[in-house]
């Protein structure tokens, strides 16, 4: 009978001591269930919001492209010639062409713009549907309505819900785009366009000739015979193509989107994993002082006949209780900060990916499992190495030994922290995978776990040159002696400060450094006195050579050199590069910092300068050939004559000489200048002076600014792209604080008979109370030495792999002294302040009853 009801008295133990540890020490198993609950609820939150913002981009993207099995698009925004499309559409292969005259055009509303789309109804209307207008009847028509006859209108023209928003149909919009002006009339709705996307169509024929893009489309819908191997009709249509347009699937779109803000969203993923891991080291300090505490416990029911496999059995569970605990509130609160963040930061969460796009909230429940059971497994990893301890403690030792479990004589090991450094140090040095810097935080988290395993050797190393010096007062002395011996103890304290202070102190670092670099290349990169722009002027819309003239000619004007800024796509799935026409002298005017060498193009090839996101993306290096698609039927032989350094374009940028570009697209537009002023002249009254100098056409879409304002709207965006950043930064120091208090408030409750012995050998409360904030202000001083000192190196892979493989930009280190110092400081007073509180209620029961079990 009794050995049929010990499995279950062994349970009711089990639960007994489980839920016996959680009362007397409630937060340290909150700290712990919190830590774990914030990495849940960020990697979550981040998941979802990428999530959600990819999904409403994908729309909006297939609302432009519509249901074509294939497209053909021009790699530049100028197009390919329209002769193209007779000859594609007597393939036997192909069913049906749709052209489309694509353009980035402006409104008469300050700032807005919409994608214009000029199509031949009939055949769109076959091809691509969803891109035709429904008539409407404007107020006050007709109760019959418009009849189809609207759509064939030349000044007719059809929007998207949300560009419909605060117009009504019958009223007039002017758009601007293509260096024109002109009015349509709102004749009616796109019904299978999304409420996000801001889109016009109108007819092919009204956009080419009053939008200026005669003879040129921007693409081509193709609908394919019924039956007709896609892939198979893809090669042979690739083969017959010009060099200036490519081949676009929607697999090859979809890869596209995903591409283009892949590196911020993977980064936002690890770094919130890294908050995740940040709360394991916290679920192992606190079992790790738990298993200490009842180390007598564990070793009497081992005495009782329970064996090791139970004990083990016991701590994990208790770590499965914090995980999933932990993982519940994270979800929840995951969900909350996913919605909050797309209510204030957009989809791209302050990056500038999607636009001001609010997509919907997605609620999936795979990712919420998916984040629950990453934070369990956190916990139950984080628990393991404590409750293999509490198995292996030997009875008859741990009856009479609540101290450390290391015999203080032996020095602690350090080399699986050596192996676990080198590895870290190995992976750093590898290469991205499919573009994403895996064994970059591969390496950062083995550079943490290795930190983490030195803090026994280290704590007792730093205490080391203080453990044989005499002190006037025996309360430092007790302090650093207690800490030299128990090492472990210390070691266990420090675990969750060194992790989540070293890695606030990474991204802290990497912030800082990326902003220095930023600062620093836009005062190179903005020399002169004036900047001049032209909204939406992608699509061949800019100055003429007269108007250029004119405005050179503005009085205070020095000089005037003009530039146009356009997109190049160099492979169907990949974003474009930014094409660049500098004024003549290369980068002369308003040079960027160059990389590396330069050299000297040959005859008979066009120089240009490559980014350095380029040159990372696409392997380009000085002094190399390469092809571009710009400009007629013959790739082009361009030479790689230098490097630069850019921040402005994450995708890669390509400058080549004014002429060339003009030689090459025939363009002579120019929609951008840099403007130095003569000797004297007042900024403000030559900008007003240029300003009104415009065409009529462009009247509100040309902005004149200072050097000054262009540097700070750029910061200011370089801090909303970083608030996530900022915010994960925040969350590391409350998290590492909070570990700080719950560990050595937990590791001072459970010393109440030492401290009763030290009260019988004649130690008074206050010395005691004193010696506990002594030591409390040293763990935290190593604490935060080890965290800032592994920080700084984790920093150096976040610089120099981390970023270089994701954003594919370098930069160079700044620290951030005066955070460093804060912290440091804010971690001493923490763990001083906490000791302090914890050694007051400790040593508040008397010294008899504190030793009473020895008697």
């Amino acid at each position: 009978m009794s050995n049929a009801r010990a499995p279950e008295q062994r349970g009711l133990a089990a639960r007994w001591m489980i839920l016996g540890e959680w009362r007397a020490h409630p937060m340290r198993v909150i700290t712990a269930a919190a830590a774990i609950a914030v990495g849940v609820a960020l990697g979550l939150a981040v998941h979802l919001v990428n999530a959600s913002a990819l999904s409403e981009f994908s729309k909006a993207v297939s609302a432009v492209n519509g249901e074509a099995e294939l497209q053909v698009r021009s790699t530049t925004a100028r197009g390919f010639a329209e002769g193209l499309y007779p000859e594609l559409a007597r393939k036997a292969e192909v069913a049906a062409v749709s052209p489309v005259v694509e353009l980035e055009a402006g409104t008469e509303r300050p700032g807005e713009t919409l994608t214009v789309l000029g199509l031949d109804v009939l055949r769109a209307a076959y091809v691509t549907p969803s891109l035709i207008g429904r008539p409407l009847a404007a107020e006050g028509d007709d109760a019959r309505g418009p009849t189809m006859e609207a759509a064939f209108d030349e000044r007719a023209v059809f929007l998207s819900p949300a560009a419909l928003q605060g117009r009504a149909i019958g009223q007039e919009i002017e758009l601007s785009a293509g260096g024109r002006r002109a009015a349509f009339r709102i004749a009616g709705v796109l019904p299978g366009v999304g409420d996000e996307r801001r889109l016009a169509v109108l007819d092919i024929a009204a956009a080419q000739w009053r939008l200026g893009t005669l003879g040129r489309l921007q693409r081509l819908d193709l609908k394919l015979v019924k039956g007709t191997d896609v892939a198979q009709v893809a090669d042979q249509l690739r083969a017959a193509l010009p060099n200036d347009a490519q081949l676009v699937s929607q697999e090859s779109e979809a890869r596209r989107s995903d591409s283009l803000s892949r590196a911020y969203r993977v980064n936002l993923d690890m770094l919130a994993l890294m908050a995740l891991l940040t709360g394991g080291f916290l679920v192992y300090s606190a079992q790790s002082l738990s298993v200490a505490r009842r180390r007598p416990q564990f070793a009497l029911l081992r005495v009782l006949g329970v064996r090791r496999r139970v004990l083990l059995a016991q701590v994990m569970a208790e770590g499965v209780g914090v995980g999933l605990a932990g993982g519940i509130v994270g979800i929840g609160l995951g969900f909350a900060l996913a919605d909050g963040a797309l209510t204030l930061l957009g989809g791209d969460l302050g990056g500038g990916y999607f636009g001001a796009s609010k997509p919907q909230l997605v609620l999936a429940p795979g990712p919420a499992l998916l984040f629950l059971a990453l934070g369990l497994a956190t916990a139950v990893v984080g628990s393991l190495a404590p409750a293999r301890e509490a198995a292996r403690a030997q009875p008859a030792v741990a009856l009479k030994n609540a101290g450390d479990a290391v015999d203080p004589r032996a020095t602690p090991a350090i080399w699986p922290s050596v192996l676990l450094l080198a590895a870290g140090t190995a992976a750093a040095f590898g290469p991205a995978i499919g573009g994403v810097p895996l064994l970059g935080y591969a390496a950062m988290a083995l550079l943490l776990a290795g930190g983490v395993a030195a803090m026994p050797r280290l704590a007792r190393v730093l205490l080391s040159g203080l453990k044989d010096r005499w002190f006037a007062s025996i309360a430092p002395d007790l302090a650093i002696k207690r800490l030299w011996g128990a090492p472990t103890q210390a070691a266990v304290a420090l675990c969750g400060v060194v992790a989540s202070t070293s890695l606030m102190v990474a991204m802290a670092v990497m912030v800082s450094s990326f902003r220095g670099s930023v600062e620093d290349w836009l005062a190179q990169v903005l020399p002169a006195d004036l900047y001049l722009r032209i909204e939406a002027a992608g699509t061949g819309g800019g100055f003429d050579p007269d108007e250029q003239a004119r405005l050179a000619a503005t009085p205070g004007v020095a000089r005037m050199a003009f530039m146009r800024t356009t997109t190049l796509r160099m492979s169907a799935d990949a974003p474009p590069l930014a094409l660049i026409a500098r004024p003549e002298g290369g980068l002369d005017a308003g040079a960027p910092p160059m990389i590396g060498r330069t050299a000297e193009a040959p005859a008979g090839t066009i120089p240009i300068y490559v980014s350095e996101p380029a040159a990372w993306l696409y392997g380009w290096k000085v002094g190399q050939r390469i092809d571009l698609p710009i400009g007629g039927a013959q790739p082009q032989g361009f030479f790689v004559t230098g490097i630069w350094r850019d921040y402005a374009r994450q995708h890669g940028a390509v400058t080549l000489e004014s002429h060339d570009y003009t030689a090459l697209t025939g363009d002579r537009s120019r929609s951008e200048a840099s403007i130095t002023l003569a000797p004297g002249a007042d900024h403000r009254a030559v900008a007003e002076a240029i300003e009104a100098n415009v065409p009529s056409r462009l009247a509100g879409r040309v902005t004149v600014a200072e050097p000054r304002v262009i540097r700070d709207m750029a910061l200011r965006l370089f801090d909303r792209s970083f608030a996530v950043t900022y915010g994960l930064e925040a969350i590391a120091i409350v998290v590492g604080l909070a570990g700080v208090a719950a560990t050595i408030s937990a590791q001072t409750l459970a010393r109440t008979k030492e401290f009763g012995m030290l009260r019988h050998l004649g130690v008074t409360r206050r010395q005691i109370v004193a010696m506990l904030a002594t030591e409390g202000a040293l763990l935290g001083a190593v604490g935060g030495l080890a965290g800032i000192g592994l920080g700084l190196i984790m920093s150096q892979v976040l610089i120099h792999v981390v970023n270089p493989q994701s954003f594919h930009w370098t930069m160079e280190t700044r620290l951030p002294w005066g955070l460093l110092a804060c912290v440091g400081l804010a971690l001493v007073l923490s763990a001083a302040g906490t000791a302090l509180l914890a050694g007051r209620r400790a040593v508040s029961a008397d010294a008899v009853r504190s030793v009473r079990e020895d008697w």
